[in-house]
């Protein structure tokens, strides 16, 4: 590991791959968001959010949780549930066990608009991801990008 005041450089081929990473996951989200918008008027992050509270017990999650998990702000959490709220696609509950705390809960009208939304996304996802790869491909980018977060998880105070 370098010194505290040396730099360790990228070499032109991770700076290469650094950038292309970017680019790639960038475009991939600006796609997928601008698809699910026009299809279906939700944007990436709220079709996240209906998605991990479709999977949760109950349909609900406590709202830091879900900020956990969906991977915002509490702040941009708070307002994209607003606008969920807004649509009948969840609503917030007071949390017995914490009165500063909040449930998201998915309604049943949010069920149906992500049953709704579901096979288009997938299909994108399929199409500007999956299918570009091998399965061979697609086995080490699942593991690369699965030691990735996992590493970037348990560091999460550095």
């Amino acid at each position: 590991m370098a010194a505290m005041n040396e730099v360790n450089w990228l070499s032109a081929e991770e700076q290469r791959i650094w950038r292309s990473f970017l680019a790639a996951t960038s475009l991939l989200q600006e796609r997928l968001d601008r698809d699910l918008q026009r299809r279906n008027g939700l944007t990436l992050v709220e079709y996240a959010i209906l998605v991990h509270l479709s999977e949760a017990e109950g349909r609900r999650m406590r709202m830091r949780s879900l900020a956990d998990t969906v991977i915002v702000s509490k702040s941009r959490l708070s307002h994209q549930v607003a606008r969920l709220e807004r649509d009948g696609y969840v609503r917030r509950e007071d949390c017995m066990e914490d009165r500063r705390g909040f449930w998201a809960v998915l309604t049943d009208k949010g069920a149906e608009v992500l049953r709704a939304a579901a096979p288009g996304h997938v299909a994108q996802v399929r199409k500007y991801l999956f299918d570009q790869l091998s399965q061979a491909q697609t086995a080490e980018f699942g593991e690369i990008v699965t030691t990735v977060e996992r590493r970037l998880r348990d560091s999460s105070s550095d």
